[in-house]
């Protein structure tokens, strides 16, 4: 999960093919769309395991992951057309179906003009027409190319930047705004003033994802750079510019500079890093070098009197960039970055050159996923609460609803208890840490509330101004709230989005009805592997409101150290020994985790299995649990936990997630249950296996 103040990084974002918004929402004010009836729970019939993809020829205390999914391993290939396969890809391939046919419904169903269920239509058939695309060429983006061209000056470059500047609603995640934005904008309630919703200013602007692919050392990044500035050149031949190649080496030097600029991912996760107000008078002062009142005031952001700096030094340095480098290696940095950013909606020559290089360059995958996969995942993007509405009505019973909500409140219950529990806790904290579980909203499948699109226009015949026009429409919805009083019950996934998130400053989780399907969850399936697949992400998300970035953060979302210095002490010794776990991993020769970077995901992972696991066996109210299909029920629990994880990746994926993200890759993260005792009694794992830790070394948390 990426890990903003608001926003808890989503579960697993590389792995499971996360959908960002797929079809989008009708009335604001509707009624929740599910079945009326809660049905109960149908009886266990099978145990939720996949049998055959487990590897008994490997000891489980060897290699838990190879135990679990190593002939499922074997026996599966990567699509070419993806970077990654994983048990999210499954469940996100059958909501992609579902709204594969939501859609196709929709156009021979022939909506009436303005209804959501219009755009959806005429967004997905404007991606699909190849023909007009072709036919247009590149003249549907010559509005942009002319703005750049009509830079005249810093006031004029400083408002092209401001007028371009769009929403980042998943800012820790993503350390770099990427394109032609230099910055993004995020927009959340106050860190220390929970009453109002504030801006804050993210670094941006570079065309590879993260500033490490700029200024790593290795073989590989060294590729990346002679790739990427060979494309850009590229791009540039295409679209007819003369000297292509030098244009290509002033872009790629300036990027190089504004990487240099950037803060890391580990300085980035540092919430106190990133509480600095800044009077948006003294932008100018603090950050010389753009036009601040010219920026703003296109930004349309002049009407604000506070806007966090997020990352300070990097805005300092962005900001003397725009005066120090040359006028035109602005423009023709702005050039690239508006053709790259809108490639895919050009004709195929721009797609194709794009896919070469951020999907088989950076990713390893071999082939494009075929177009109507790609119109989906773009139409979900710009309207995915209409979508979301009709998705929800069509596939998620209330039944489902029902019994995780019923999941949920057991697992927080279960913290609560764990809290009364510790022996080194104060009780000042514990009452604290207590307080923010039990007012910790739960949202289950679907908002309350949905989003309104009747005032973004969609057109048939305009596929790359319906892009640009939602990203606007975006980014006005997310100004509109500055100012205002933070919706306590905000949802920031769709509900046909394969995720889940902890959201630190509403103390909120949101659980969409699309990762709430086999074998995440199984109403067919035994309680065991429920609790041990979906009950673990529910409790890796409960436990992200304690984690290290969670838990600075009190029952209002109010950024507040409610810890005492000696509770402290012993938390972050205990997270001290999760980040030497996890620095010892090396996912590809030479390069290993870093314990620091992705120590928020992992303590969820290993309180939130602890916790699932507690439930498990509080569910079975004292009696023992049914062997099935030969396995016991503690068997069943972390095998499941083992296969929601079991994943396959290209190593220029894994690099790219090492790298830049928040997550472990899923392969150690199923290694969790190292550090749970239970595991160790199940599978008889004695001193001397590999994955063996003595009880003292066994990271305990919660």
């Amino acid at each position: 999960m990426t890990a903003s103040p608001l926003r808890r990084a989503p579960l697993a974002l590389a792995l499971f093919c996360a959908v960002s918004t797929l079809l989008a929402g009708c009335a604001p004010d509707a009624a929740p769309p599910a079945a009326q009836a809660t049905a109960e729970a149908p009886k266990a019939a099978t145990s939720g395991i996949d049998l055959a993809g487990i590897d008994k020829a490997v000891k489980p205390g060897d290699d838990f992951d190879e135990y679990a999914n190593g002939a499922w391993k074997r026996a599966t290939e990567i699509p070419a057309d993806r970077a990654s396969l994983s048990t999210g890809f499954y469940v996100f391939e059958k909501a992609e179906k579902r709204l594969s046919d939501l859609v196709q419904g929709l156009e021979k169903a022939n909506p009436g003009a303005g209804t959501n269920e219009r755009k959806i239509a005429d967004f997905y058939a404007a991606y699909m027409d190849e023909a007009g695309i072709e036919a247009r060429g590149i003249a549907p983006l010559q509005p942009k190319l002319d703005a750049v061209n009509a830079i005249s000056d810093a006031a004029s470059l400083s408002r092209y930047l401001g007028a371009g500047m769009r929403a980042d609603t998943d800012p820790l995640n993503a350390t770099n705004f990427y394109t032609e934005n230099l910055f993004g904008l995020f927009v959340a309630q106050g860190l220390e003033d929970p009453s109002k919703n504030v801006g804050y200013l993210m670094q941006g602007g570079l065309g590879m994802p993260d500033r490490e692919y700029y200024l790593a050392g290795d073989k590989d990044m060294a590729a990346n750079r002679a790739a990427y500035q060979a494309y850009i050149a590229d791009i540039l031949e295409l679209a007819g510019d003369a000297d292509a190649e030098k244009k290509a080496k002033t872009i790629f030097d300036l990027e190089m500079k504004i990487a240099k600029a950037h803060a890391n991912v580990v300085d980035s996760q540092d919430i106190h890093k990133t509480n600095n107000p800044w009077a948006v008078a003294d932008y100018a002062k603090n950050a010389p070098g753009i036009d601040w009142t010219a920026f703003f005031d296109a930004a349309k952001l002049n009407g604000q009197q506070t806007l966090f700096a997020w990352q300070p030094d990097a805005i300092r340095k962005l900001s003397a960039l725009v005066a120090s480098e040359p006028l035109q290696a602005w423009k023709d940095y702005l050039r690239f970055h508006a053709i790259n950013h809108s490639a895919g909606l050009l004709p195929k020559a721009y797609a194709d050159l794009s896919f070469a290089f951020y999907g088989t360059q950076l990713n390893g995958t071999g082939k494009q996923r075929d177009r109507w996969k790609r119109a989906l995942g773009a139409t979900d993007g710009a309207l995915g609460d209409a979508i979301g509405q009709l998705y929800v009505k069509q596939y998620f019973p209330a039944s489902s609803k029902a019994r995780v909500e019923d999941m949920v409140k057991n697992i927080l219950a279960t913290f609560r208890d764990g809290v009364d529990k510790l022996e080194w806790m104060t009780p000042e904290t514990k009452k604290t840490a207590k307080a923010k579980a039990e007012t910790m909203l739960i949202g289950v499948g679907y908002p309350d509330s949905w989003r309104d699109y009747s005032s973004l226009e969609v057109k048939r015949d305009d596929p790359l101004g319906n892009a640009l026009r939602a990203e606007e429409a975006e980014y006005r919805h997310q100004t509109g709230k500055l100012g205002k009083a933070p919706d306590k019950k905000e949802w920031w996934m769709t509900p046909q989005t394969v995720n889940a998130v902890q959201l630190p400053l509403q103390n909120a989780m949101n659980f969409p009805a699309a990762i709430l399907e086999a074998p995440f969850f199984d109403p067919a399936a035994d309680d065991a592997a429920n609790y041990g697949s979906i009950g673990a992400v529910i409790g890796h998300e409960v436990s992200h409101g304690f984690d290290n970035l969670g838990s600075e953060f009190d029952a209002e979302g109010r950024l507040r150290n409610w810890w005492t210095p000696e509770d402290a002490a012993h938390f972050k010794a205990a997270t001290d020994k999760l980040v030497a776990q996890y620095d010892a991993y090396e996912a590809l020769p030479g390069l290993h985790l870093s314990g620091k970077q992705t120590l928020g995901e992992n303590i969820a992972d290993v309180a939130g299995l602890q916790a699932a696991y507690t439930a498990y066996h509080k569910s079975l109210g004292g009696k023992e649990a049914p062997v099935i299909d030969g396995m016991t029920g503690d068997e069943r629990f972390f095998l499941a936990f083992a296969q929601a994880w079991r994943a396959k990746q290209r190593d220029a994926a894994l690099r790219a997630q090492v790298v830049g993200d928040g997550h472990a890759p899923a392969r150690w993260r199923a290694l969790t249950v190292r550090n749970i005792d239970a595991w160790y009694e199940t599978f008889k794992v004695a001193e001397g296996e590999t994955l063996y830790l003595k009880p003292q070394d066994r990271v305990r948390i919660w």
